[in-house]
């Protein structure tokens, strides 16, 4: 095992305790922390070298350290293997420089051993043109962004211009090129990008890393950052996840950097002369410049982006689902006291209970749920009409539904259980008004009388009401608060025979008497 080398600070402090204090190496090892091995051979390379204490001024710390540690040389240079197969095989996931080197000694049993190997590699590696700051893995990486300049997009009708953005993603290994223009920056147009992206590729990597837009990541941070969640289920859907890059840390994802760049000269430079009055043909023509980029040759290694896709990423996507991720849209909405939640202007019942709490809803183009604690509680399908609401009767208290549920011909038959008083009096009412929905609340009061009166007395009540013609609740509950069904509803059953008498006026006798003589309304004769 080799010996850690000491720092050329360590180095003098060894060589003036050896030859000015006179210090043995004993002594010196246990004030300078090395061992014994290694002062004796520092102070003999010195000495050898012909030099004692004090160190010329010639002799700088590098010259120092080339007489302490001489570069070892090798009689005979072995066969070093293709830096640039073993650069493409590291991008292979799995693979690790220790298992190329194996296969390199199979070739040469008397090449290099694994430390020189490394060392002669980590050497051709800076040499490179491409940086290798961040290692990547074929089929892991996915860098996505938008481009920071716009195209123009014409309104065929106005002749009006909008300035449309462009959506980059780009491969790690291969950095093979996705863009598009979008109409917005929105989440919808942020999700297609990505589902279109991933059509394109054939495939899905492992991990997908945006820089921070308010469509992507809700709150950045370094460490844990809350990603939206319809992207994050977006991504979760094709097998990836999400990982940020930091804020303002453009290194964190280079690919994609290098992308814009390219973008921005082979597309947006090109294109943004020309007029395009449709956002489907502009995608058109920026695709076919996407394949003059794709297969445009490296300059500095052989093959395109298109041929190191088709050989590293390709083969190692994740396959696409069968099914087509459906965008949604989460919101936070509170229940009002009628137990329904406002969402774009429509309404939506809850069961009753959630009244006053914030629930979380989960909008797509044709459904509505709604969920409390992520447990769901009701779904709905997704209203058009502003102001209509969507309630189902499940979520209503008992007595809500009981009288949504209401038609003339189940009032009264509830009302006939009470006599038949009270179910003539019930349809009078409902005939007497322009809508049956108008009874049913002035009966429903009438039959809550009988529960403080008893049925029995309500059904007399009726009896006098219909006699008095009075269809009103408030005479309903006087009749009972002064027990008139009780005192007088035995005149009102049976008719009297009229007084006969020459004092009383009113109407001709019809009975016994004189034929001139009239029937008061019981009021007293006034004398002359």
């Amino acid at each position: 095992m080799a010996r850690k080398r000491a720092e050329v600070r360590m180095i003098r402090e060894i060589l003036r305790l050896h030859f000015e204090a006179g210090y043995s190496n004993r002594a010196i090892s246990q004030i300078c922390g090395k061992s014994r091995p290694t002062v004796q051979s520092i102070h003999s390379a010195v000495e050898k070298a012909g030099y004692t204490w004090p160190l010329p001024d010639e002799l700088d710390d590098a010259k120092l350290e080339a007489i302490v540690y001489p570069r070892k040389t090798y009689a005979k240079e072995w066969p070093l293997p293709d830096w640039e197969y073993t650069w493409r095989q590291m991008q292979r996931k799995g693979t690790t420089l220790k298992l190329l080197w194996l296969r390199y000694k199979d070739e040469h049993s008397a090449g290099y051993q694994y430390s020189q190997y490394c060392e002669h590699y980590n050497r051709w590696c800076g040499k490179k043109k491409v940086s290798m700051r961040k290692e990547y893995r074929a089929g892991v990486n996915t860098e996505v962004d938008y481009a920071g300049s716009t195209l123009p997009l014409t309104n065929p009708v106005t002749g009006e211009i909008k300035q449309v953005p462009v959506f980059v993603g780009v491969l790690g290994v291969s950095s093979y090129l996705y863009a598009e223009a979008t109409l917005t920056m929105k989440s919808a147009d942020w999700i297609g990008s990505h589902m279109r992206m991933f059509e394109f590729y054939g495939g899905a990597t492992e991990i997908i890393t945006p820089d921070n837009p308010k469509t992507g990541v809700k709150r950045p941070c370094r460490y844990d950052p809350d990603i939206q969640r319809t992207y994050e289920n977006m991504v979760r859907h094709y097998g990836a996840v999400v990982m940020p890059a930091r804020v303002r840390k453009p290194r964190d994802k280079p690919k994609v950097e290098r992308g814009v760049l390219e973008v921005l000269r082979w597309i947006i430079a090109v294109l943004r002369d020309r007029v395009f009055f449709s956002l489907e043909e502009m995608n058109e023509v920026i695709l076919e410049e996407l394949e003059k980029i794709n297969n445009k040759p490296f300059t500095d290694r052989d093959g395109s982006r298109r041929s190191l896709f088709e050989e590293l990423d390709k083969p190692l996507l994740k396959p696409l689902p069968s099914t087509h991720f459906t965008f949604e849209e989460w919101k936070k909405v509170k229940v009002h006291i009628d137990y329904h939640v406002q969402i774009y202007y429509c309404f939506y019942s809850v069961p009753y209970q959630l009244a006053g709490k914030t629930l979380t809803a989960r909008i797509t183009g044709t459904t509505v749920e709604l969920f409390n604690k992520e447990q769901r509680v009701a779904t709905h399908m997704r209203q058009t009409v502003k102001g209509r609401p969507s309630t189902l009767m499940e979520h209503m208290p008992e007595k809500h539904s009981r009288y949504l549920k209401m038609t003339p011909e189940k009032i009264l038959n509830w009302t006939s259980r009470v006599g038949e008083r009270a179910s003539e009096l019930a349809g009078t009412i409902l005939k007497r008004k322009d809508h049956p929905a108008q009874g049913y609340r002035v009966i429903l009061g009438i039959m809550s009388l009988g529960r403080k009166y008893g049925e029995d007395r309500l059904e007399n009540a009726c009896g006098m009401a219909l006699k008095m013609n009075s269809l009103r609740l408030r005479d309903l509950k006087m009749i009972l608060e002064k027990e008139l069904d009780i005192s007088l509803f035995d005149g009102i059953e049976e008719e009297e025979e009229p007084i006969i008498h020459g004092n009383i006026r009113g109407k001709k006798l019809l009975k016994k008497g004189k034929p001139n003589a009239d029937i008061s309304d019981n009021r007293p004769a006034q004398r002359p």
